[in-house]
């Protein structure tokens, strides 16, 4: 039996590809072109009982999210908020050493956590970006500062900001990142009370870390959890990079295996637990020409198994 609230994604607005090294992938993945259409993907999760929650961000067309937030309601889920797309579409870098640039970065997510809490979420996700590798130390200072500043604005409504970690070098190219940087950085946040880090399954392999080796330092930190697959080994392929395809894909690195590992890492550190409720998040997405019915399937499927494969 799944003990934890399980989250789907619904994050269809402004899902940047980074990677140079297919410029066609946009013109081939399906986005959303309409307010009836983002609904209709909504409803596909809101009307499946499997699923407690969905991840929600700034919307993509006026006048949504009233009708996005009454619709979860009504279908007595839980939600939370994901800043990520406020950096990327003003191409906003948090932990840039420009200090108006990141000020400008900091009342942009603060903008965010107003949103958040007028739809009555308890949670704010962002995500460290881009940095000068010759100057680790100055971007891991700067996004210290920053993640206080949001965490002091957040206390403000009760909220619980969550730093997600990405790939250092393949597609989101963020400063958090390997091991040695969170660890680092978590020095000069760990006091913060209303602070914690988002794991991502997807994201272990595009860092070239052992799942031990990514959450082991971090495990009294996680406040969220997502789970999903990415394509590592062909630039040219479409899925290259952070693209979520369903677990199993052939030229993937995560399946059944890898879930069941990532899974029982976070049961042995007491954050998947019989009668808990933290978060655990799909990130998945059908490639060009797979049918999202079957994709989801595929995540519940691989999610069932693995658990039972839990100790």
């Amino acid at each position: 039996m799944l003990t934890f609230f399980l989250f789907l994604e619904v994050n269809v607005a402004y899902k940047l590809k980074s990677v140079k090294a297919n410029n066609n992938v946009n013109k081939r993945f399906h986005f959303i072109k309409s307010k009836e259409e983002y609904i209709s993907k909504l409803k596909t999760i809101l009307y499946d009982d499997y699923f407690e929650g969905v991840e929600i961000s700034q919307m993509p067309f006026e006048g949504l999210m009233d009708e996005v937030v009454s619709l979860i309601k009504s279908a007595h889920m839980d939600y939370t908020y994901c800043g990520h797309s406020r950096l990327f579409k003003n191409k906003l870098n948090i932990n840039s050493l420009d200090e108006s640039e990141r000020l400008k970065a900091v009342e942009e997510l603060k903008k965010g956590i107003d949103e958040t809490h007028t739809i009555g979420a308890k949670e704010f996700q962002f995500l460290s970006r881009t940095y000068d590798k010759n100057k680790i130390a100055e971007h891991i200072a700067a996004l210290a500062k920053s993640t206080r500043e949001l965490c002091e604005y957040a206390k403000n409504f009760d909220i619980t900001v969550t730093l997600e970690i990405f790939d250092h070098t393949i597609d989101k190219c963020s400063l958090l990142g390997p091991i040695d940087r969170v660890t680092a950085f978590l020095e000069q946040v760990k006091d913060i009370d209303n602070f914690g880090f988002m794991c991502d399954l997807s994201h272990i392999p595009m860092i070239g870390e052992t799942i031990e080796e990514n959450l082991t330092p971090i495990r009294d930190y996680i406040k969220h959890a997502h789970i999903g697959n990415t394509s590592i080994k062909d630039k040219n392929n479409v899925a290259y990079g952070d693209m979520h395809p369903r677990f199993g894909y052939e030229k993937g690195e995560n399946d059944t295996a890898e879930l069941t590992i990532f899974l029982q890492h976070l049961k042995d550190f007491g954050y998947l637990k019989e009668g808990g409720n933290n978060f655990l998040g799909f990130e998945v997405r059908p490639l060009p020409g797979e049918d999202e019915r079957i994709v989801i399937a595929n995540a519940k499927r691989c999610l069932n198994k693995a658990w039972r494969l839990v100790h």
